[in-house]
């Protein structure tokens, strides 16, 4: 499968989410920005993979950045954050999302295994209360030290 094909909307998703609860297979959720592609994501993503049978990636729209992390961001455009994030083996599909957070999209496909950096608790986590209302449960995963989009921005620019 292309990566092109790997990149979905939320009705498309919900189809191939049937399947998965009719194959009883886990389904992983994490999102993010994804702004510059490092080796802090590539080893994150890699073991959130690894915790069930299909990893989808809710990836923040352009408009969605810019109002997380300021009028200077996305350095790279959705389209193009969304095809290098699907290009990735691991990940299994990408859904695009507008909101400032993934709660809606969460709550939409209700993924049996919800997972985020351990630079978050159980209590920030967005859609953490849905996922485990309905059977499922939430995991963080260390982060990799010394690896951050903020960070390789700072080195650039100096």
């Amino acid at each position: 499968m292309n990566s092109k094909e790997k990149i979905l909307d939320l009705e498309e998703f919900i189809r191939i989410r049937e399947q998965l609860k009719a194959e009883k297979k886990k389904l992983v959720f994490s999102n993010g920005c994804f702004d510059i592609l490092h080796k802090g994501h590539v080893d994150y993503l890699e073991k959130a993979r690894d915790l069930g049978d299909y990893l989808v990636l809710g990836l923040n729209t352009d408009a969605s950045v810019k109002r997380l992390k300021g009028d200077q961001r996305p350095l790279q455009d959705q389209d193009s954050r969304a095809r290098v994030m699907a290009s990735l083996e691991f990940i299994d599909a990408v859904i695009l999302f507008d909101e400032d957070t993934p709660g809606d999209l969460i709550s939409a496909i209700l993924p049996d295994i919800l997972v985020k950096g351990n630079d978050y608790t159980l209590d920030n986590i967005v859609g953490a209360d849905v996922v485990m209302e309905n059977g499922g449960k939430v995991e963080t995963i260390p982060l990799v030290e010394g690896y951050s989009t903020t960070s390789i921005i700072e080195k650039l620019k100096n």
